[in-house]
C-alpha cells in the first residue's frame, strides 16, 4: 500500500469512529466521576483509561474497589467480563487483509465493541490495518478525553450530579444486557438464576468472589441450557451495529 494510499484509508476510519465520540466521552466522564468518588486520583484515573481502554471493565473495576475487593478478585472479574474480545480480536484479524504481527497487536489493543462492530460491517476495500488505526485513534482519544474531564470536572460538580452519575455502570450493563433478552426466555432466565446464585454466595463469602462464581457456575449451565435462535443469529450477522 502506497503512502498516499494508508493516509486515505486512516482518514476513511478516522471519519467511521467520529459517530462513537456521542457514547464514549459521555461515559468516559462517568466512569472518571466514580473514580474519584472512589478514592482514585486524577492521574490513576486517566491511567486507567490510557492502560486499558475498556469501559465496562474499568467501572466494574472502581465498583468493585470502592466495596473493598482484593487486586485478584477485581483482575478475575474483568479478565472474565472481557473473555468476548478474545473472538472479537480473531474476527477483526481474520477481515484484515495486511498488517505486520506489530500492527495487528496493536490493533488488539483497540478493539471494542464499538470498532468490532464498525470494522466487521465495513466493505472489503476497508479491511486494512490502517482503516482499522484510523478507527481506534478515535475511539482510544475520545474515551481518554472523555475521562480526563471527567476526573477534573468531579472537582467541581455539585455532589448531587456525581452522586446521580453513579448509576452509570448499571445503565451500562443493562443497555447492554436487555436487548439479547428480547425473545430468548431462556436466556432471561438464566439472567434471574444468575442474579439468585450471586445474591445466595453474598452471604456467605465477599461480594466480589461472590459475583465470579456466580457468573462461572451460570455461564457453565448456560451452556447446556441456552440456545440461540439460528434465523435470529442470521439476521444479527447480516446487520450487526
Amino acid at each position: 500500500m502506497s503512502n498516499k494510499n494508508w493516509k486515505a484509508s486512516y482518514m476513511t476510519g478516522m471519519r467511521s469512529g467520529l459517530p462513537v465520540i456521542l457514547g464514549f466521552v459521555p461515559v468516559g466522564i462517568a466512569y472518571a466521576i466514580m473514580a474519584r468518588q472512589a478514592g482514585f486520583s486524577v492521574l490513576e484515573t486517566c491511567s486507567m483509561s490510557i492502560a486499558v481502554f475498556a469501559g465496562a471493565s474499568q467501572m466494574m473495576a472502581v465498583g468493585m474497589y470502592e466495596q473493598g475487593a482484593g487486586l485478584i478478585a477485581m483482575i478475575v472479574a474483568t479478565f472474565i467480563l472481557n473473555l468476548r474480545h478474545l473472538i472479537m480480536s480473531t474476527c477483526v484479524m481474520n477481515q484484515m487483509q495486511d498488517g505486520s504481527t506489530a500492527g495487528r497487536l496493536l490493533a488488539a489493543f483497540g478493539v471494542t465493541d464499538e470498532s468490532f462492530a464498525i470494522f466487521t460491517t465495513e466493505s472489503k476495500e476497508n479491511s486494512n490495518l490502517m482503516y482499522f488505526l484510523g478507527l481506534i485513534t478515535v475511539t482510544y482519544l475520545s474515551w481518554n478525553a472523555g475521562t480526563l474531564i471527567g476526573a477534573v470536572a468531579s472537582d467541581f460538580l455539585p455532589a448531587i450530579v456525581t452522586a446521580s452519575l453513579g448509576i452509570a455502570l448499571y445503565a451500562m450493563f443493562i443497555g447492554l444486557l436487555f436487548p439479547n433478552l428480547t425473545g430468548n426466555w431462556k436466556l432471561a432466565v438464566l439472567v434471574l438464576l444468575t442474579a439468585m446464585c450471586n445474591t445466595v454466595l453474598t452471604q456467605v463469602m465477599a461480594s466480589s468472589w461472590a459475583l465470579i462464581i456466580s457468573t462461572l457456575l451460570c455461564a457453565f449451565i448456560g451452556v447446556f441450557f441456552v440456545e440461540l435462535d439460528e434465523e435470529k443469529e442470521e439476521g444479527n450477522t447480516d446487520g450487526i451495529n
